[in-house]
């Protein structure tokens, strides 16, 4: 075997060995309903069967799932992603802001499901991070570590966010980029970029693909499979 294809060999095996944490993160950074609560303990389970880099997170977020009243979940996470411009779960805002740009990402992140066989919900956008995550998890572990990593600098400056704000949803981005590669020089930039200058913010060509206007990004339900 080359270098090249054993390269290739371990990035689809990593990407593969992280599905079952890319699953729980989804599932986590969901709206906390009653669905999620019921499933936390099936959810804890497959989180102890994670290397501890990735579960320790988790497993602190599990916490905090367990000791706070369920309406205290739901108003903190309206709270914290309805309401907030620097803690947005949509990936392509960071990059594209609302512009025409963003309407062209999103339509290639559905190219990408589409060509895996999966097709969201009228209710889901591809760029949502319980998307993106849950593609990774149960539809193409590649493509959708590739997606991950080219959203690097959002998901970095989504953490750093949820991080400054305290919020307890912090430690599941802290898993997430645990299961990507170390940033490089440039992903670092692209971050502190980001950070100083905030997205574009031309407002044309979104139509279609505009998050629904309740709130500042809309309330996004938990996704549900995304698969017809």
């Amino acid at each position: 075997m080359t270098p090249s294809n054993k390269r290739r060999t371990a990035a689809r095996e990593g990407a593969v060995g992280n599905a079952a944490a890319w699953q729980v993160q989804s599932l986590l950074l969901g709206y906390p309903d009653a669905r999620l609560l019921e499933q936390a303990r099936l959810v804890r389970a497959v989180t102890d069967t994670l290397p501890d880099r990735v579960a320790d997170p988790l497993r602190r977020f599990l916490g905090h799932l367990d000791r706070t009243p369920a309406t205290d979940l739901a108003a903190d996470y309206v709270a914290t992603f309805d309401h907030r411009k620097r803690n947005c779960l949509f990936l392509t805002y960071y990059a594209h802001g609302d512009t025409r740009n963003r309407g062209a990402a999103l339509l290639r992140l559905k190219q990408t499901y589409a060509a895996a066989g999966l097709r969201l919900t009228d209710e889901e956008l591809p760029d949502h991070l319980c998307v993106v995550l849950e593609f990774a998890a149960t539809g193409d572990p590649e493509a959708g570590q590739r997606l991950l990593t080219e959203h690097r600098a959002g998901l970095e400056l989504l953490r750093l966010a949820l991080r400054d704000a305290r919020s307890a949803w912090a430690d599941v981005l802290d898993s997430v980029s645990a299961t990507l590669p170390p940033l490089a020089g440039d992903e670092r930039e692209a971050v502190a970029k980001l950070a100083a200058q905030g997205p574009p913010e031309e407002q044309v060509g979104l139509a279609p693909f505009a998050p629904p206007p309740k709130g500042e990004f809309g309330a996004m339900p938990a996704p549900t499979g995304g698969r017809s």
